[in-house]
Protein backbone atom coordinates (compact mmCIF):
# COMPACT_ATOMS: atom_id res chain seq x y z
CA UNK A 1 0.00 0.00 0.00
CA UNK A 2 1.35 3.42 -0.95
CA UNK A 3 1.73 5.76 2.36
CA UNK A 4 3.32 8.64 0.38
CA UNK A 5 5.14 9.71 -2.58
CA UNK A 6 7.42 12.58 -3.03
CA UNK A 7 9.55 14.41 -5.97
CA UNK A 8 12.49 17.03 -6.56
CA UNK A 9 14.23 17.86 -9.35
CA UNK A 10 18.00 20.17 -8.61
CA UNK A 11 19.50 22.52 -10.63
CA UNK A 12 22.92 20.97 -11.42
CA UNK A 13 24.82 23.90 -11.70
CA UNK A 14 23.41 25.39 -8.31
CA UNK A 15 24.20 22.12 -7.04
CA UNK A 16 27.83 22.23 -8.60
CA UNK A 17 28.20 25.39 -7.24
CA UNK A 18 27.06 24.98 -4.06
CA UNK A 19 29.55 22.01 -3.66
CA UNK A 20 32.58 23.73 -5.35
CA UNK A 21 32.00 26.52 -2.39
CA UNK A 22 31.50 24.60 0.14
CA UNK A 23 33.92 21.01 -0.50
CA UNK A 24 32.69 19.46 2.21
CA UNK A 25 29.29 19.18 2.06
CA UNK A 26 29.63 16.23 -0.20
CA UNK A 27 30.34 14.21 2.76
CA UNK A 28 27.52 15.64 4.78
CA UNK A 29 24.94 14.78 2.32
CA UNK A 30 26.33 11.56 0.87
CA UNK A 31 27.70 8.28 2.28
CA UNK A 32 31.01 6.80 1.65
CA UNK A 33 29.78 4.67 -1.51
CA UNK A 34 27.63 7.20 -2.89
CA UNK A 35 30.88 9.15 -2.96
CA UNK A 36 33.10 6.42 -4.10
CA UNK A 37 30.07 5.97 -6.80
CA UNK A 38 29.87 9.58 -7.96
CA UNK A 39 33.20 10.21 -8.36
CA UNK A 40 33.90 7.32 -10.57
CA UNK A 41 31.70 8.69 -12.98
CA UNK A 42 32.58 10.97 -16.14
CA UNK A 43 30.32 13.57 -14.74
CA UNK A 44 30.27 13.36 -11.09
CA UNK A 45 28.14 16.39 -10.57
CA UNK A 46 25.22 15.01 -12.87
CA UNK A 47 25.63 12.15 -10.14
CA UNK A 48 25.80 13.74 -7.05
CA UNK A 49 22.56 15.99 -7.84
CA UNK A 50 20.43 13.54 -8.94
CA UNK A 51 21.04 11.53 -5.90
CA UNK A 52 20.60 14.58 -3.73
CA UNK A 53 17.20 15.28 -5.70
CA UNK A 54 16.05 11.47 -4.82
CA UNK A 55 17.16 11.71 -0.90
CA UNK A 56 14.77 15.09 -1.59
CA UNK A 57 11.96 12.89 -2.61
CA UNK A 58 12.69 9.91 -0.20
CA UNK A 59 11.68 12.89 2.43
CA UNK A 60 8.89 14.28 0.88
CA UNK A 61 7.51 10.43 0.70
CA UNK A 62 8.09 10.25 4.36
CA UNK A 63 6.10 13.73 5.45
CA UNK A 64 7.71 14.34 8.02
CA UNK A 65 11.02 16.32 6.92
CA UNK A 66 13.98 15.34 8.30
CA UNK A 67 13.59 15.53 12.13
CA UNK A 68 15.83 12.83 13.43
CA UNK A 69 17.69 12.14 10.30
CA UNK A 70 20.62 12.71 8.48
CA UNK A 71 20.99 13.29 5.12
CA UNK A 72 23.59 9.97 4.60
CA UNK A 73 20.67 7.95 6.82
CA UNK A 74 19.11 7.93 2.86
CA UNK A 75 21.89 6.04 0.27
CA UNK A 76 20.89 5.63 -2.60
CA UNK A 77 22.60 2.81 -4.50
CA UNK A 78 22.50 0.96 -8.04
CA UNK A 79 21.54 -3.12 -8.41
CA UNK A 80 23.84 -4.96 -10.55
CA UNK A 81 21.26 -4.25 -13.45
CA UNK A 82 21.29 -0.41 -12.55
CA UNK A 83 18.00 -0.20 -11.14
CA UNK A 84 18.48 2.74 -7.99
CA UNK A 85 17.82 1.56 -4.31
CA UNK A 86 17.38 3.02 -1.37
CA UNK A 87 18.94 1.86 1.74
CA UNK A 88 17.61 3.74 4.81
CA UNK A 89 19.65 3.39 8.04
CA UNK A 90 19.64 5.63 11.27
CA UNK A 91 17.28 7.81 11.89
CA UNK A 92 15.90 7.30 8.18
CA UNK A 93 15.22 3.85 8.86
CA UNK A 94 13.30 4.65 12.25
CA UNK A 95 11.32 6.61 11.17
CA UNK A 96 10.16 4.72 7.80
CA UNK A 97 9.55 1.80 10.54
CA UNK A 98 7.26 4.30 12.72
CA UNK A 99 5.11 5.29 9.72
CA UNK A 100 4.51 1.58 8.16
CA UNK A 101 6.91 2.17 5.18
CA UNK A 102 8.79 -1.22 4.51
CA UNK A 103 10.05 -0.43 1.14
CA UNK A 104 10.88 3.22 -1.03
CA UNK A 105 10.85 2.86 -4.64
CA UNK A 106 13.37 5.64 -6.54
CA UNK A 107 13.24 6.50 -10.28
CA UNK A 108 16.19 8.96 -11.61
CA UNK A 109 16.69 11.02 -14.15
CA UNK A 110 18.73 14.09 -15.57
CA UNK A 111 19.64 16.28 -18.57
CA UNK A 112 22.00 18.71 -19.39
CA UNK A 113 20.62 21.35 -16.39
CA UNK A 114 18.16 19.25 -14.27
CA UNK A 115 18.46 16.01 -12.00
CA UNK A 116 15.03 14.88 -10.88
CA UNK A 117 13.83 11.76 -8.55
CA UNK A 118 10.57 10.51 -7.98
CA UNK A 119 9.88 8.04 -4.61
CA UNK A 120 7.13 5.95 -3.26
CA UNK A 121 6.99 4.70 0.20
CA UNK A 122 5.18 1.66 0.49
Amino acid sequence: MVKGIGIDIVDIDRFRAAIDKHPKLTKRLFSNGELSYCLSRPRPYFHFAVRFAAKEAVVKALGVGLRGMKWQDIEVKRTELGEPLVNLSGGAKKTAENLGVSSIKVSLSFSKESAIAAAIAE
